[in-house]
Parts: C-alpha cells; sequence; structure tokens
C-alpha cells in the first residue's frame, strides 16, 4: 500500500514531525524487494517510531513501515523473527515456548528492526547478546544473509561494514537454562519510573561514561521545564514528552538545551540516542 503526503506524527510514538512524500507498507519481504528493485527515490525505514523524529519540514523520499514484516516461528531451537515485530510480542513468545534470555525485551517500546539498528538494550541486556545471524536487504531489494561478525556493535550502536543495507528478520539464540528477569516486575518497574501513556519516545539520550544521562539532567533542574510543547518529564529525565502539540522543531530546540545546560554545569557532551530526520 503506497501512501503520498503521509503525516509522520502519525507513525512517530512523540506523535510529531512532517509529512513523508511516499509511505510505503508492504505485505511481506518479497513485496518490498520487488518494490525497491524500481525504486530511486532516498529511504527511511520505520518500525513503531518510538526512537524517532521527523523535522517539520518532511522527508523528502519514501518511508518503508515494517509493520507487517511480522513473522515469529521457531526453528532449530532458535526464534526467527520479523524485523516489524514488537520487543513486547518476541519477548511473550520466547516465554510461551519456555526460551529463556527476551524477558528484557518486554520493557523496550521498540520493533526487532529498529532495536538491531541501535543494539536496544535495558536492565543490562542488549539484543545483539542473542543473535545468530540476521536478513538484510539492500536498497535495489537484494536479499542477504549476514553473521553478527558482519556489524561493529557497541554500546546503543550497531554498524554495517556493508553499507546501503537494513534488517529484515533475525535468528535468536533464547535458550538460557531459567528467566534472566521476570517480566511482571520489570514492567512494574518500567511503569512506575517512566511516563508510559504519554508521546514520547523512550530515553533521548545515552548514558555517559560513568554517569546517567537521567541523573544528571534532574541534578540541572530541568524536570519539567517546556520549550513550546515539549517538556523534560517530571518523571523520568531522559524523557521528553509532547505535552501540547509539540513540533519537532520545539522537540529538537529542548534536546539542544538539555545539551547545552549538562555542558555547562558538569562538562559532559549528552549524546542523543533518537534519530532524528
Amino acid at each position: 500500500m503506497l501512501k503520498i503526503n503521509e503525516p509522520m506524527s502519525k507513525h512517530c510514538s512523540l506523535r510529531s514531525g512532517g509529512e513523508t512524500s511516499e509511505f510505503f507498507q508492504p505485505l511481506d519481504i518479497l513485496e518490498l524487494s520487488k518494490f525497491l528493485q524500481n525504486n530511486s527515490k532516498p529511504i527511511l525505514m520505520v518500525g513503531l517510531g518510538s526512537n524517532l523524529l521527523v523535522r517539520d519540514k518532511g522527508f523528502d523520499g519514501v518511508t518503508i513501515h515494517t509493520k507487517n514484516l511480522k513473522e515469529l516461528n521457531i526453528s532449530d531451537n532458535f526464534i526467527e523473527s520479523g524485523a516489524g515485530t514488537s520487543l513486547a510480542k518476541l519477548s511473550r513468545f520466547a516465554l510461551a515456548n519456555f526460551k529463556y534470555g527476551a524477558e528484557f525485551l518486554s520493557a523496550i517500546p521498540g520493533s526487532v528492526g529498529g532495536a538491531l539498528a541501535m543494539n536496544a538494550g535495558a536492565f543490562g541486556s542488549e539484543i545483539w547478546q542473542y543473535v545468530v545471524s540476521v536478513k538484510t536487504m539492500s536498497y535495489s531489494g537484494e536479499i542477504k544473509d549476514r553473521k553478527p561478525s558482519d556489524f561493529e556493535i557497541a554500546y546503543r550502536s550497531t554498524i554495517h561494514k556493508n553499507s546501503n543495507e537494513f534488517f529484515v528478520s533475525a535468528v535468536f539464540n533464547f535458550n538460557l537454562k531459567e528467566q534472566n528477569d521476570d517480566v511482571s516486575e520489570l514492567l512494574k518497574k518500567r511503569n512506575s519510573t517512566q511516563p508510559i501513556g504519554l508521546p514520547s519516545c523512550g530515553s533521548v539520550f545515552k548514558n555517559p561514561k560513568n554517569h546517567f544521562a537521567a541523573k544528571l539532567i534532574e541534578s540541572s533542574g530541568l524536570k519539567g521545564y517546556c520549550i513550546g510543547g515539549a517538556c523534560v518529564s517530571d518523571k523520568h529525565a531522559n524523557y521528553i514528552i509532547n505535552q501540547d502539540n509539540a513540533t519537532a522543531q520545539d522537540i529538537e530546540n529542548l534536546i539542544a538545551h538539555i545539551q547545552d545546560v549538562i555542558k555547562q554545569q558538569f562538562d559532559i557532551e549528552l549524546e542523543t540516542e533518537i534519530i532524528i530526520i
């Protein structure tokens, strides 16, 4: 399904941002491959949009939504998941099949593709710890099988050694002897400390070495600080919430202000987790 001039505020968890020239939601990987073989426009891949901000002027290209790429199955004792599967669903599927290690994913708002792209993690675990292999697709529609060794994996960072490819699926080894975490306890902890239910993108900044971004922001007195409709959460200082129809520019201005204040007060440069297009 192809749409023209689609508002990206509908597809980003911050509920803000401009339009994309084209918006394509393929039914499966084969349809996506055929589409790309005839595409010459810039590409933006989007899953749940939980770590993404599209500027108010929008994106002059084709946004590909991975919503339908959500197959889940077990083969050779490993779990294979499409890039569009939500991390919460993957976690539930693993537990339902007595596969252990994916519990931490239940607390991360995002999809498999986005989590692979940024090495998402929580509660001491990261997704690439469990990756056996991935399938990627080139911007020309060619499907490739890749190993973890084909990527440079670091904290909240995944660098492709093969450029112009994106993730379409992954195989995971969730075969720990017992659960790492109690999912209900993880969700209880998340709900008590994070502004769940409000438009946000999750953690805005990476934790600097030997520091926590939320603690730095809170110590600087920025909790509750607003620019336009964008505010630093009163509940978790590393969250920005769209409190009152914030523009993408409001959010970006608030990000820059936080970075300036932390630099002035602590001589620390905060690096963003959120991707700005």
